[in-house]
């Protein structure tokens, strides 16, 4: 584990790719805003919103913001915004549908440096917001601060290291992969023997996947990405995928139980009913 220093400044930019949901995109700005994340730090990708989304980045030009003439889907805009964050040590690559815990940011980074991680992920609680995010974010993060799912980083959120990217590459561009985009930079990430986590000590709520459901409505395709493609992309092969999921739902229980006997709470809940459900 490699502990940085207490003084350490880390230079970054959270990406955003966006396609209408402007009400989302606002909440997930005024929550960085709120959790300490300065608006230099913050890029907008639009794919080609046709609501008010290009009024609205008009109306904030202290934001960094890049519009595409038509929707080039989320890989490539995370590849743009991560080109337009050169100089950065971390790019955070963002859904525009969560809120931001409190110094969420911050947070995720600063753990990613202390576990020496390459990609790195935060908490998620998943569902209806129908509780006070802010006060249970609080509480949250100070029982779960520490614990650590080794392995596995998810794509509602992650941070890459400037060296990740340096020795990996930007996320797929591939817009047949559409949902896997994030899958695929994990498998990538493992062959090379890049570090990689989900932490506690930073939590999002994510409302759960509010741009792609809307695109599917529009289109009328069930999913964005095609399996059978993404497959024979990463060159998967039933037998060892097999093998991959159960040793994936041993690691998961194991996770799950451990979580919980310290805390009561787990790095991934959904919100259902008024009541917590662990994932």
């Amino acid at each position: 584990m490699v502990s940085p220093p207490k003084d350490i400044v880390l230079s970054y930019s959270v990406v955003i790719p966006v396609y209408n949901q402007l009400e989302y995109t606002r909440q997930c700005f005024e929550s960085l805003i709120a959790g300490g994340t300065s608006p230099v730090n913050i890029i907008i990708v639009d794919n080609a919103s046709s609501d008010d989304t290009q009024r609205w980045l008009a109306d904030h030009p202290e934001l960094r913001s890049l519009r595409n003439r038509t929707n080039l889907g989320c890989g490539c805009a995370w590849t743009q915004g991560a080109v337009m964050s050169h100089d950065a040590d971390w790019v955070v690559l963002l859904n525009n549908d969560v809120l931001a815990g409190p110094d969420a940011i911050e947070a995720l980074l600063l753990a990613a440096e202390r576990h020496g991680f390459g990609v790195a992920s935060p908490a998620l609680l998943e569902g209806k917001n129908d509780y006070d995010f802010n006060v249970f974010a609080k509480e949250y993060t100070g029982k779960m601060s520490g614990l650590v799912r080794h392995g596995k980083f998810h794509g509602v959120c992650f941070a890459i290291r400037r060296e990740t990217i340096e020795k990996i590459g930007f996320p797929d561009t591939d817009r047949t992969l559409g949902g896997y985009e994030d899958t695929e930079y994990l498998i990538r990430c493992k062959h090379h023997n890049i570090p990689v986590g989900i932490v506690g000590d930073s939590v999002f709520h994510h409302f759960g996947s509010i741009t792609q459901k809307a695109v599917s409505q529009s289109t009328g395709l069930k999913s964005l990405g095609n399996r059978k493609y993404f497959r024979i992309r990463i060159g998967s092969r039933w037998l060892p995928r097999k093998i991959e999921n159960f040793k994936a739902s041993i690691a998961l229980r194991r996770w799950i139980a451990d979580e919980k006997k310290r805390s009561g709470f787990t790095l991934h809940m959904l919100r259902q009913d008024g009541q917590w459900a662990i994932l």
